[in-house]
């Protein structure tokens, strides 16, 4: 189980000024990762070390966003004001977590600006948006020449801060996870509201630690 990447959706003044603003604060710029055509949504992403990345997402005015549990999701934490939308785990096989949590996963796909396809399949955002403090699934179809992680950065994920419970992590992913998860410390803190993501501590090599 991979601690994948890290969900933040864009706020009222959209997509490129969030990115612009975070981009300001890792220190790093952004690369336009295209449009998600079954969920009506669109991405900027920045490839992290240890094979993450961050995905910054706005919600379009497309069909597929009122009708995709993604594009709902977005188009409430953006109407929210924006912010860490969740966190995402990769898995080699998804048949386990069908089972487990008896749901079905749905495809998902990101067209390129220069037209490429990435393709995968994911399964638990019906959980995030009932629970934000859990991830969700997800695993790859497409080769790894096109998958994000094929793109390296510097920027390291050192903790990631959720007002939730640990058990309740636990029970969804289906294994203990102690104090961190693949190399990434998780802080649990008792929600004061609604659980989900506080913050994300990054470690960057031009602007030191990062907390978002």
């Amino acid at each position: 189980m991979h601690v994948d990447h890290l969900v933040f959706a864009a706020g009222p003044d959209g997509l490129k000024a969030e990115v612009e603003r975070l981009g300001d604060l890792l220190g790093a710029e952004f690369k336009d990762g295209g449009f998600h055509p079954r969920f009506g949504t669109r991405n900027h992403i920045l490839p992290l070390a240890n094979a993450r990345y961050l995905e910054v997402v706005e919600v379009l005015e497309h069909p597929a966003s009122e009708k995709a549990v993604f594009g709902q999701a977005v188009r409430a934490r953006t109407e929210m004001g924006g912010g860490w939308l969740g966190w995402v785990v990769s898995v080699d096989d998804l048949a386990p977590y069908e089972q487990r949590l008896e749901r079905t996963a749905v495809e998902g796909s990101r067209h390129f600006p220069d037209g490429r396809l990435l393709e995968w399949r994911q399964l638990g955002i019906k959980g995030l948006m009932a629970d934000p403090q859990l991830p969700y699934f997800l695993k790859w179809e497409s080769d790894e020449s096109v998958r994000p992680s094929a793109l390296t950065g510097d920027i390291v994920v050192d903790e990631i801060d959720i007002a939730g419970s640990q058990p309740r992590v636990e029970d969804w992913l289906g294994i203990p996870i102690g104090e961190e998860l693949d190399g990434v410390k998780l802080s649990f803190n008792a929600p004061n509201g609604m659980p989900g993501l506080d913050a994300v501590v990054f470690n960057t090599p031009t602007k030191g630690i990062v907390r978002i």
